[in-house]
């Protein structure tokens, strides 16, 4: 069979690669694209792995740009040919390149596919190594190249009776795996890369245990971290899939708890890989952010999701921070995400963005309050970056409500310097409200505290719980009427804010050793 000349792509813009990628059926002309990298770095990983025989490169990038690059292959690999993408400005760049030995460059602005083409192939034709031939047969068009086309989205003309021969059955489906908060972690390492060809290995090693009644190919992605099988198979056999994927994440689970299963339902034609792929197996990986405790995510098991009703009315929101409603206001929020967490056909980079949002947007609204928010300002951008970093949505709920704890600590700071002053009112409007229902929310809001600070604070600064001063007052006031024979004890107890006048008589007995009755007999003689 005819070698194809390999070839890496070195660009930091992912459309560069697309592009180049997909400019046309590179095997048609003797070419095979083995593999992409963003950055110097990721590519020197890869070319000692993909032994390329060509490497295409830009020059401007970040962490190992091409110039270094350049020179660290042509030491190491002299016999791998590099050609050069540079812009117009990068002239002097590109002139240190050709004393390293590069083959040839091009101008990005001017990257066109018959130029491109033309100075690959007369560069492969300066490889001692690789026999070249520029006029490959439709046969090198491979079943894999198909694949990877069709799920890209892009027209790749086949034969049937090609498809029909490599998958002879009726049904297919899609499986994926990919370890979790993977794209906004390392997603170029070589750990990761190598950890992804275990997990592929063992799920072929799976799907070639079912023996001879079903199909598979790796399906080629443009996300690296994301391993995609394509199974051919009978529609009875599903179901007997399903088991066994799920018996592996099962296994695999308890080794590497963060990896993610997908599959697709079983669907009848081989250009529906597509669709499949972008509308079930992408929405699947996304949807488990909201579920991560199920391993392996079917959507024929999904629950219906809970739309949230309407969109978070921020302005009203903001006004109860303006008024120092802050209990109410967190409520109102904790009670939108809790709506929004049901609600997973949302994206995590929707929810993850609404929380990014409201913590900026509670930052500055305190700060236009003469809050202190010096600690939250200088840590609002670790906040930013754990939430977008959160791998499903209890870690992410979890941040928030951290955010909100350091939050009402720098509310209830704010009341400290007047504690004496505070404190006077509270037991002057408990003096007058006693007969009232006073609790410690509405203390809070009528006081703009918060209710747990406000706990914490009254038994600091007067010895005593808020309970326990409640009932002193009110136990003092049922004291001074029934040493009058005006009111019974049942209005006695209404009177002081007791509803209950049995309660009452237990709280009174407590705290004077006599019941209500044995009080009045004894100051009535």
């Amino acid at each position: 069979m005819k070698e194809l000349c390999r070839i890496l792509i070195v660009d930091d813009e992912i459309l560069v690669r697309q592009g180049i990628k997909h400019y046309m059926v590179w095997e048609q002309f003797g070419f095979q694209i083995v593999g992409e990298a963003s950055n110097g770095k990721e590519a020197l990983e890869l070319v000692d792995q993909l032994q390329p025989h060509i490497v295409i490169t830009d020059i401007v990038m970040p962490i190992m740009d091409g110039e270094e690059f350049t020179r660290i292959v042509k030491q190491r690999y002299p016999h791998i040919e590099v050609i050069v993408l540079s812009s117009y400005g990068e002239f002097s760049y590109v002139r240190s390149t050709f004393q390293s030995g590069v083959a040839d460059y091009i101008l990005k602005p001017k990257l066109e596919t018959q130029e491109l083409l033309q100075v690959l192939q007369k560069t492969a034709r300066r490889i001692p190594s690789l026999q070249y031939n520029e006029d490959n047969d439709q046969e090198l068009l491979s079943i894999d190249h198909i694949i990877e086309k069709v799920i890209s989205g892009y027209e790749v003309n086949y034969g049937q009776e090609l498809i029909k021969q490599a998958f002879p059955y009726e049904h297919y489906c899609l499986i994926g795996v990919q370890p979790s908060g993977y794209i906004a972690n390392n997603h170029t390492s070589a750990a990761v890369q190598s950890h992804l060809s275990t997990l592929g290995m063992r799920l072929a090693e799976v799907l070639e245990s079912l023996g001879t009644s079903i199909v598979f190919r790796p399906a080629p992605v443009s996300d690296s971290g994301l391993i995609v099988f394509l199974v051919n198979l009978e529609e009875s056999q599903y179901s007997t899939l399903v088991t066994v994927i799920q018996q592996l994440a099962d296994d695999i689970h308890a080794q590497s708890p963060q990896i993610g299963w997908v599959m697709s339902s079983p669907f009848h034609t081989f250009e529906q890989i597509d669709p499949v792929y972008h509308q079930q197996i992408l929405k699947l990986l996304d949807y488990r952010f909201y579920f991560p405790d199920r391993r392996l995510m079917l959507e024929s098991e999904l629950p219906p999701p809970v739309a949230v009703q309407g969109a978070f009315n921020l302005k009203q929101f903001a006004e109860e921070m303006k008024r120092e409603h802050f209990e109410f206001a967190f409520q109102e929020l904790r009670q939108y995400v809790t709506a929004m967490s049901a609600n997973y056909v949302s994206t995590p980079f929707e929810l993850k963005s609404f929380l990014g949002n409201v913590v900026f947007n509670i930052i500055t609204l305190l700060g236009n309050l003469d809050y202190d928010v010096e600690q939250l300002d200088a840590e609002k951008y670790n906040y930013f970056k754990q939430i977008n970093e959160a791998e499903h949505i209890n870690e992410a709920i979890d941040l928030l409500n951290r955010f909100l704890l350091v939050v009402d600590q720098q509310i209830a700071a704010r009341t400290q310097p007047n504690s004496n002053s505070n404190m006077k009112k509270l037991l002057e409007y408990i003096d007058i409200h006693f007969a009232e229902s006073l609790s410690l929310t509405g203390l809070g809001q009528y006081f703009h505290f918060n209710p747990s600070y406000l706990s914490s604070y009254f038994t600091t600064h007067n010895k005593e719980g808020f309970s326990e001063y409640l009932n002193k007052i009110r136990v003092e006031k049922a004291a001074a009427m029934l040493k009058e024979d005006e009111f019974t004890i049942a209005d006695i107890s209404s009177k002081v804010g007791y509803s209950d006048p049995s309660y009452f008589t237990k709280v009174f007995k407590k705290l004077t050793g006599l019941s209500p009755s044995q009080y009045r007999r004894k100051h009535l003689r």
